[in-house]
């Protein structure tokens, strides 16, 4: 019937202010402190309001701690325990009755820590730790921070700090001395503005035996020593959004403006000189709901049918239900967000809400169902004046008038009555057996009987085709030529809109033929095809069925029947074939460590047509697999079956040792021996781990470690013994729980060595330029036994910098000078020189300071102008100046940039080129001093040989070099700049 307009005067209700949820400090509540929940609605008449906390309806009464005024209501002597809940507001008036969304009043609290000590928590110098917090019972959010040695400053993070505003915890990496002391966790409520300290936990330093050679933390810590540096990426490889700034997340990943695309799998990746590690996280979207289509206002007439579809989106996938007059709706006409009502009655109409929800919140809509009665109004089903029928034919007369609700309806011819309908029926037809040319007495005229009936003359009942081919479906039809035919075909009896269906259905033929091409056919077209014509007068159709042969339908009932450590027998059955019989089957398997799905080895090599069984050979052991099958005809391969159950071979001994064993480095007295895990497809079974076996050169016997770890990469041999840089014989085996595996091949391996003893002697710098520095030194004496010199590290830094913030230089080998690029003009650096090994870098040298020449000129030259004269290009440019801060020039770099590149120098404001030929010349140039290369100019561009000579002229501040060729011609001898035009 349409939406409702709106009344000025009558109006249902509508809110226009909701309650909103409250947070309340406990310690406020025992102050004797009150809170109001606000409630308006508009409507006429005025809405009249009532409240409902968890669900029963609040009855104010005098001397009640509930009180009304207006639509808000006023909660005093707040009690925690009785008036925590939730809380909806009802504005009804005599168009019925709607409820707002809930809000909750919570009390926030922070109780006292429990524990009143805490045991020393003992960590070596130079490890990583984690300080646990713990907070006591509270309601609202909290703020973690901590006091060190009951200092009135609290803990600062910084690269080696970090507290958790998750957990409260404090990890710190690498502990220092200046770390020992007593922690204490102090906890603050951001709503009750309440703080409490936990007791202090002491941080002792050990100095027992060896520790761990690894040790594992949760997703979010940062340890390591030295301390680490923290990278954040995506495992996608998804660049970060602009909106991430990356320097500024260190340990923690911020995402502002949190959306749909910044959902996946993070990875933080903790690098130092001693490794890396990296952890995993996964981020999900969730989401409130959010309304995109809701009912509105309607009238409807009595025994009118009503459809209200609701739909919201959100993430989990909201629920919905349904209320009338705030009360919910328990209908079976209620499914999946839609109030359906098929036969309306006056009771039906009130004012109804859909309630769309999930964990993260809920949205209503409210709309207003008006049911009406109305007298018996033909205006708008006028009966037919004319009707043309066949000879002999039937004709129906339909009679629908509006009225509410339904009433008598009976037909007349003249005075005689011809039939009469009970009430309730939604329209009536007249039925009438004879066709009159004019009929004086009837309520229509009939002008036009048709004699002759159309007749399909051509249509086969089945076709065949091919998958990828192209049919025509025919139908052509002998009719009354004074008709006009209509056309329509159904495949499997639903029409077909041509135009759509992807292009694959297309009309052809004439006028009295409605023929229809499949393009491309596919399995899907396979089917029931029906061509049905119209006239004026009658219809007919006709049907035919289509066969598509194509390839196979996967297979089914994928069952692994018997499985060892290396061979699966498996078992299915066959799909439809499609018209076209199976000649084989092909098997794929997948593991958790594929790329895909991966074609296997089978006994039988080739699987027949007629094979339902089939053995898969060479599988790793211990490792979970799915299988599926294909199927093949002459046609082509079908789609894969579904994938079997997984299925996980035997076990058995491993037989793959680990890769790219090797070793060296590390501190004082220590064997380092690293290797690439074995990856976990080849461990053949649980329990996987290594055998460590090494001896010094020379020894009979080998020493053994286990290392039980499948994941493990490295080993260290600690002992006092062993002499820096000694060659040790190692060897690296695996085993599991099924026994022990072959080692990998013998391989020579340095233990740690010595740090350089001594530093370079007769060290001295000089300025090469503005911005470079050439350093040079006496090398050390090369000592394979014990302390190499692998190289020497430059640190150097200015007069205005601290040493220890110098920047770092390394050279390669017995090098004994070096380039410093990049410093700035004019500046006084201080540089020192060590040698370095793998062991470190060995003491500095004496300092020696040196200062940068002035900076190279900052003007380009300008008023370039070339000229050709005989077999030359003579170019000239004014001299350029240098500024008082600036090196003096003393000549110029012209470079000519083509195929040949070249740079010329002069000491002149002149150069003189070959004329080009083949190719135009790119031409720039730029002053030179002691301070290094100038500013160029821009560049000039001189065409190859080609017309009439002139002068040119380029400024830098006119056009480029081409502007203006169509202006006029000059003479040779006669200047042309371009500051003329």
């Amino acid at each position: 019937m349409g939406s409702l307009a709106e009344s000025s005067v009558l109006q249902s209700p509508v809110f226009t202010k909701q309650p909103g949820s409250i947070v309340y400090p406990v310690e406020t509540v025992e102050n004797g402190r009150e809170v109001v929940f606000s409630c308006e609605a508009r409507g006429s008449p005025a809405p009249a309001y009532r409240w409902k906390l968890n669900g029963t309806e609040i009855l104010p009464k005098a001397g009640s701690h509930f009180s009304l005024s207006g639509g808000n209501l006023r909660i005093s002597r707040l009690n925690r325990d009785r008036d925590a809940g939730t809380y909806q507001c009802l504005a009804s008036n005599s168009f019925g009755t709607i409820v707002s969304r809930e809000a909750s009043l919570t009390f926030a609290y922070l109780e006292s820590f429990k524990t009143q000590r805490r045991s020393p928590v003992s960590v070596r110098e130079g490890q990583g730790m984690v300080l646990l917090c713990g907070p006591p019972p509270h309601s609202g959010d909290l703020v973690f921070s901590w006091i060190f040695n009951e200092s009135t400053t609290f803990v600062q993070q910084e690269t080696r700090r970090f507290i958790s505003q998750e957990t409260g915890n404090l990890y710190i990496a690498k502990v220092e001395p200046s770390d020992v002391g007593n922690y204490t966790c102090v906890v603050t409520n951001t709503v009750t503005k309440t703080r409490v300290q936990g007791p202090s936990t002491p941080l002792v330093l050990r100095s027992d035996g060896d520790s761990p050679l690894m040790e594992r933390f949760t997703l979010g810590d940062k340890v390591g020593s030295p301390a680490p540096s923290i990278t954040w990426r995506r495992e996608d490889g998804a660049p970060f959004p602009r909106k991430v700034d990356t320097r500024k997340t260190n340990g923690v990943l911020e995402i502002p403006y949190f959306q749909q695309d910044d959902v996946g799998t993070y990875e933080c990746v903790a690098e130092n000189s001693r490794g890396m590690n990296k952890v995993k996280g996964k981020l999900s979207f969730y989401a409130p709901p959010h309304l995109i289509e809701k009912p509105q206002d309607v009238q409807k007439l009595i025994d009118d049918s009503l459809v209200w579809e609701c739909k919201a989106t959100g993430k989990p996938k909201p629920s919905y239900r349904w209320m009338k007059n705030g009360e919910n709706l328990e209908s079976t006409e209620v499914a999946n967000g839609v109030l359906s009502i098929s036969r309306l009655t006056l009771s039906d109409t009130g004012m109804y809400q859909c309630v769309a929800g999930n964990k993260h919140g809920e949205v209503y809509s409210n709309a207003e169902l008006r049911v009406i009665a109305a007298a018996p109004d033909f205006s708008h089903n006028q009966l037919r004046s004319q009707t043309m029928v066949k000879v002999g034919g039937d004709v129906l007369v339909e009679c629908r008038p509006k009225m509410s609700p339904w009433g008598v309806i009976s037909w007349r011819k003249g005075s005689d009555v011809k039939g009469r309908e009970e009430e309730k029926k939604p329209w009536h037809r007249l039925e009438m057996y004879i066709c009159e040319k004019e009929n004086e007495f009837a309520a229509y005229k009939i002008t036009k009987c048709v004699s002759e009936a159309s007749v399909i003359t051509t249509q086969p009942s089945t076709l065949d085709a091919t998958v990828g081919e192209s049919v025509v479906l025919p139908c052509q039809v002998s009719h009354d030529p004074s008709l006009e035919l209509k056309f329509t075909w159904f495949f499997n009896e639903q029409l077909i809109h041509f135009g759509s269906h992807d292009g694959f259905f297309e009309k052809v033929g004439g006028h009295s033929a409605g023929d229809i091409m499949i393009r491309n056919i596919q399995l899907k077209h396979a089917g029931k095809y029906t061509c049905a014509v119209q006239t004026k007068v009658d219809s007919i159709s006709v049907a035919l069925d289509l066969i598509v042969r194509g390839p196979p339908a996967p297979p089914t009932q994928i069952h692994v029947e018997e499985i060892t450590d290396t061979t699966a027998s498996l078992s299915w059955r066959p799909g439809p074939d499609n018209h076209s019989p199976i000649t084989a089957y092909t098997i794929q398997a997948r593991t958790p460590f594929s790329l895909g799905w991966q074609a296997v080895t089978t006994v039988p090599e080739v699987v027949g047509g007629r094979q339902l069984t089939a053995v898969v050979i060479d599988l790793n052991p211990w490792v979970e697999y799915e299988f599926r099958v294909l199927a093949s005809n002459r046609i082509g391969t079908g789609e894969p079956s579904k994938p079997s159950k997984q299925a996980r071979t035997k076990s058995t001994s491993p037989k793959v040792t680990p890769a790219n064993v090797s070793g060296g480095g590390g501190s004082r007295s220590e064997l380092v021996i690293t290797w690439e895990p074995v990856p976990e497809e080849l461990q053949n079974g649980p329990g996987f781990g290594y055998v460590v076996a090494f001896r010094p050169h020379g020894a009979t016997g080998w020493m053994q470690a286990a290392v039980p770890s499948p994941e493990a990469s490295r080993y260290v041999f600690k002992n006092e013994s062993i002499q820096p840089f000694s060659p040790f014989h190692v060897k690296v085996g695996v085993y599991n729980n099924e026994g022990e595996g072959p080692f990998g091949p013998v391989i020579t391996i340095y233990s740690a060595e010595e740090e350089p003893g001594r530093a370079p002697t007769r060290v001295r710098a000089r300025s090469l330029s503005a911005a470079e520095i050439e350093v040079s030194w006496k090398a050390l004496p090369w000592n394979a036994s014990k302390r190499r010199v692998l190289g020497y590290e430059l640190r150097y830094w200015s007069k205005s910098e601290r040493e220890d913030t110098a920047s770092v230089q390394r050279t390669v080998g017995n090098q004994t000078s070096s380039v410093i690029r990049g410093l700035r003009g004019s500046t006084s650096y201080y540089i020192s020189v060590r040698a370095y090994n793998t062991a470190g870098t060995g003491p500095p040298s004496s300092t020696v300071n040196v200062t940068t020449k002035k900076p190279p000129p900052s003007q380009p030259p300008d008023k370039v102008m070339w000229n050709t004269s005989n077999s030359k290009i003579i170019v000239n440019w004014e001299q350029v100046k240098a500024l008082e801060n600036e090196s003096e020039v003393t000549g110029y770099k012209v470079s000519n940039r083509h195929s040949r590149p070249s740079v010329m120098e002069t000491n002149t404001t002149s150069v003189e080129l070959a004329l080009p030929t083949d190719e135009d010349y790119i031409i720039q140039i730029k002053p030179f001093g002691e301070g290094g290369d100038g500013s160029s100019s821009r560049q000039i561009t001189i065409p190859k040989t080609a017309g009439q000579w002139r002068d040119r002229v380029l400024s830098q501040s006119t056009l480029p070099f081409g502007v203006g060729s169509s202006r006029p011609t000059r003479q040779c001898s006669e200047p042309f700049f371009f500051n003329d035009l």
